[in-house]
């Protein structure tokens, strides 16, 4: 496979701002378990829309959008968050997302949500707590799979822990430097 045709892997996250406004952060990679990362990305969205209940995706997805606005090839989004809310398959934002991108999206909540009585349980490191899986454009079990294998040590893979610090720092830029792991 030459390097044109390698898909792009995303792990992404955004944090609301006090002003009313959001940081999406996304941490590129060549594999899908970001053994190999080749980016960060942050963008800064003045406004977003307030938080309704039920609607979460109309709030989240347009930072994403504009964090991975100009990635090409994505081939893989994982975001803190469920894809699918219920076993049937009432839409989460994974699933917004997976509509949006036209690639698989896995979800990876750190708490469980009621309805979500499908999500797969995943122990990472030496937590005992789980993390719930979810996803969209690919099997659940396949998604756990992947996120048992993702890089890091801890509870929340690595990619993760990194896209939601990049959101919260307000790194503003494009950089290829990844912070050390700790």
């Amino acid at each position: 496979m030459d390097e044109a045709s390698r898909a792009v892997f995303a792990a992404a996250d955004v944090h609301y701002l006090p002003s009313g406004g959001a940081r999406a952060a996304a941490v590129l990679a060549a594999d899908a378990v970001f053994s190999a990362v080749l980016a960060e990305r942050t963008v800064l969205l003045r406004q977003v829309l307030p938080y309704r209940p039920g609607e979460f995706f109309l709030r989240e997805l347009p930072p994403l959008q504009a964090v991975l606005a100009d990635v090409s090839r994505l081939g893989l989004l994982v975001i803190d968050g469920y894809a699918v809310l219920d076993p049937a398959g009432c839409p989460g934002l994974g699933a917004h997302a997976h509509a949006a991108f036209g690639v698989p999206v896995i979800g990876v909540a750190k708490t469980r949500f009621g309805t979500a009585t499908h999500a797969v349980e995943v122990l990472r490191g030496r937590s005992a707590r789980p993390l719930f899986v979810t996803a969209a454009g690919m099997p659940a079990d396949q998604a756990a799979s992947l996120i048992r294998r993702m890089a890091g040590p801890f509870r929340l893979p690595d990619a993760l822990r990194w896209a939601d610090a990049l959101a919260r720092t307000g790194h503003d830029h494009t950089t290829t430097a990844r912070p050390e792991t700790r």
